[in-house]
């Protein structure tokens, strides 16, 4: 029996500080978030409808639509190389929470990008918005009903897109159709339709799949063009990357969808050897030419220019994630200085170090030598939390220690030491009714862990609740408190027990003076015998 109990406590202290030495020796730390290690926090909102600057009122927009856009923009911070962000919906706004980003304000315009990607026709170009043209102009303009055909020589223009602040109500503003002969082909560049310096670049917020619209080229020099309806979204791309081809210099190659195979055919075949424009949140990002008929693309292609290895990757960072279901507002944004976190983060351990010291301390003064039993749990419980947050932190899994989690261990010492308490206290009536403090570890225990097994199942309980019904912050909170109250019912009983016990088999430590666990039990000496 008493091979057994101290194989228990052997197994359990090798496994918590075996934890702790092998995360140390893998140089794993806990993955800080974004109040610990500071990064960026955006709240975005959906827009209202022809709006990039209102948010919309009421539950006009479906969850399952802002849980879309959540994924999206998650995997647009992955393929930014964002550890661990934490995006999720809070009501019906969409809170971003980007740890540990250096560049947060070029990383927020790269993954905020949210509009929908059509790719266009390029029916013509267009020469800069001119006032005096548009003072001259007729008064009133046909829009166009038949579809222009045309031809192109490709454009490209990389990096991902930019939002206007401009709104608008109201049907999009009619533009005027450029003549067949005016639109650019591989082999001829007809130049811009002087015609359309008398009207603006299209709103983002007018940026329609089915209507005409008048759009700038990103990284070019005020370039316009016109373009037709949508003839394809973004929903058509399964993936694209960038790579670096030799004889042409970076390219963007891309797969398509099993639907989106059909729909990528049919469109290039009517535009074969012409332009066809990728429109992201109003503005062009590449005006590529269409070399091959539909039926000789497969499921791939390419898009190639005068790439640089920045442009390719955000161009393809675009194409895979471009099609969101909505347009998002900016609400929020606030930027956490590292040095901010690292203030919360001293903070924390300061608080939860300060809480161990007295805990200790007052165990150690209320129960003596059992308080040493205490001290012990708690440092091997510590060591095991330690390691596995450091472990799930550096797994797949990526756990993220936030100042809620530090919070919930905080609060797990004192559920951890109510189950001590629980024990000792039995022990305490087990003496009272005239046993002795060696028959009362083992028959106390029996009934106390009883009780720990219930306190413990509602704490674990309501974590769990917790886990599943709230987001963010209060997440962590939840998870870590769920996570001390498991190890904390298999301590009680492969660390606690079998260690009291051992101790209650020891005359040093029950009739030692003043730290004696028999003085602990407010036993009298000959109590603490058999």
């Amino acid at each position: 029996m008493t091979r057994k109990l101290v194989l228990s406590v052997v197994l359990t202290c090798l496994v918590c500080f075996g934890a702790l030495a092998g995360v140390l020796a893998s140089n794993w730390r806990p993955l800080l978030g974004l109040d610990l290690r500071g990064g960026l926090s955006v709240v975005y909102c959906p827009a209202a409808k022809h709006s990039t600057t209102t948010c919309a009122s009421g539950k006009n927009v479906s969850h399952q639509k802002l849980n879309t856009a959540v994924s999206i923009l998650d995997n647009r911070a992955n393929a930014f190389g964002v550890a661990q962000p934490n995006i999720n919906v809070q009501g019906d706004n969409v809170v971003v929470q980007l740890p540990g980003v250096k560049n947060a304000r070029k990383v927020e315009k790269e993954i905020g990008s949210t509009a929908q990607l059509y790719f266009r026709p390029v029916l013509c170009y267009a020469p800069p918005y001119s006032k005096q043209a548009a003072a001259s102009k007729p008064s009133s303009t046909t829009t166009p009903t038949t579809k222009p055909s045309g031809t192109t020589t490709s454009t490209s223009a990389p990096k991902s897109t930019s939002s206007s602040k401009r709104s608008s109500k109201g049907p999009p503003p009619p533009l005027p159709s450029c003549p067949s002969s005016y639109r650019p082909t591989k082999f001829s560049n007809p130049g811009p339709y002087a015609p359309l310096a008398a009207y603006q670049t299209t709103p983002p917020g007018y940026d329609l799949p089915n209507h005409r619209v008048l759009l700038k080229l990103q990284g070019g020099h005020g370039e316009r063009m016109l373009l037709g309806p949508s003839q394809a979204s973004g929903t058509v791309i399964a993936g694209a990357n960038a790579v670096y081809q030799s004889g042409t210099g970076f390219i963007v190659q891309f797969t398509l969808t099993k639907r989106g195979t059909k729909v990528w055919d049919a469109m290039a075949t009517r535009n074969y050897q012409k332009l066809v424009a990728d429109d992201l949140g109003g503005s062009i990002i590449s005006a590529p030419v269409i070399n091959d008929y539909g039926y000789q693309f497969g499921n791939s292609g390419e898009v190639s220019g005068n790439f640089t290895s920045s442009t390719a990757n955000a161009l393809a960072i675009d194409l895979n994630y471009g099609a969101v279901p909505i347009t998002l507002v900016k609400v929020t944004s606030e930027i956490v200085s590292p040095s901010l976190g690292a203030s919360s983060l001293r903070a924390g351990l300061l608080a939860g170090i300060l809480g161990l010291a007295l805990v200790m301390l007052y165990t150690i003064f209320y129960y003596r030598a059992l308080g040493i039993v205490v001290v012990l749990g708690l440092l091997t419980t510590a060591a095991l939390v330690y390691g596995l947050i450091s472990i799930l932190g550096n797994s797949s899994f990526q756990l993220t220690l936030d100042l809620s989690g530090v919070t919930g261990l905080i609060v797990s010492v004192g559920i951890t030491v109510d189950s001590y308490v629980v024990y000792f206290e039995r022990l305490k009536d087990e003496v009272r009714a005239g046993r002795s403090v060696r028959a009362s570890v083992d028959r106390g225990f029996k009934s106390a862990y009883r009780t720990i097994l219930s306190a413990d199942a509602v704490s674990l309980i309501g974590a769990v609740i917790l886990w599943w019904l709230s987001v963010g912050n209060v997440r962590g909170f939840a998870f870590m408190l769920g996570l001390s109250t498991v190890i904390d019912i298999l301590t009680a009983y492969f660390f606690t027990r079998p260690l009291v016990i051992l101790l209650g088999k020891n005359r040093l430590f029950t009739e030692a003076r003043g730290l004696g666990v028999a003085r602990g039990l407010a036993a009298a000496p000959s109590e603490a015998g058999t």
